[in-house]
C-alpha cells in the first residue's frame, strides 16, 4: 500500500472514530473531549484506536470502544482494535473550546480553564450558573448524574446544575 493511500485510510478511520458521541454526553464526541487519543496503524494496515478514559474505571470506555469499532467496520475497517491507554493522563485541559461551549449550552458548568495541580486539594472552584450566570452557587452533590460531574443550586436563580468537574 502506498504512503498517500495509508495516510488517507487513517484519515478515514480517524474520522469515523471522531465521530462517535459520548454516551453519557451524547452532544458532545469523544474528539470534543479529546478522549480520542490516536488513530494509528502497523505495516500490515491494521489500525488501532487508543482512547484515553475521563477517569479510572469509567463505564462509559467500553461502549465507547464498541462504538468506535463499529463506526470503523461501517468505513472498511473490520479488523481495527480499541486499546484504552492511562498515559497520557486525560485532563479537562485537553477538552475542545468547542466542548465547553456545547456543555454550557447544554446547562452544564464547564470545568475550570485550566486545572491546578493540587484541585483535589483544593477549595471549590467558582462555578458560574449556565442558566443566569450568577458566580455564588452551593454545591449540592459532589457527584451528579455521573462521577465526573458535580450537582449545583444557583443561589440567585434557585435552579439546579451540573458541573463537569475537572480533572
Amino acid at each position: 500500500m502506498s504512503a498517500v493511500a495509508s495516510a488517507d485510510r487513517l484519515k478515514i478511520a480517524r474520522a469515523a472514530a471522531a465521530r462517535v458521541a459520548d454516551p453519557e454526553l451524547p452532544f458532545l464526541t469523544i474528539e470534543d473531549l479529546a478522549v480520542l487519543h490516536a488513530v494509528e496503524a502497523d505495516e500490515r494496515g491494521q489500525v488501532t484506536v487508543t482512547i484515553l478514559p475521563t477517569y479510572s474505571g469509567c463505564p462509559a470506555m467500553n461502549v465507547i470502544a464498541l462504538e468506535i469499532e463499529t463506526e470503523l467496520l461501517k468505513v472498511g475497517f473490520p479488523d481495527a482494535r480499541v486499546t484504552i491507554a492511562n498515559a497520557p493522563a486525560w485532563t479537562t485541559d485537553r477538552m475542545s473550546p468547542a466542548a465547553r461551549e456545547k456543555l454550557l449550552s447544554n446547562g452544564i458548568a464547564p470545568p475550570e480553564e485550566r486545572a491546578a495541580k493540587r484541585r483535589l486539594f483544593a477549595a471549590a472552584p467558582i462555578v458560574a450558573c449556565p442558566r443566569c450566570g450568577a458566580r455564588d452557587p452551593e454545591r449540592v452533590s459532589e457527584f451528579g448524574s455521573t462521577a465526573c460531574k458535580a450537582l449545583w443550586r444557583c443561589r440567585a436563580c434557585r435552579e439546579p446544575f451540573e458541573q463537569f468537574k475537572c480533572a
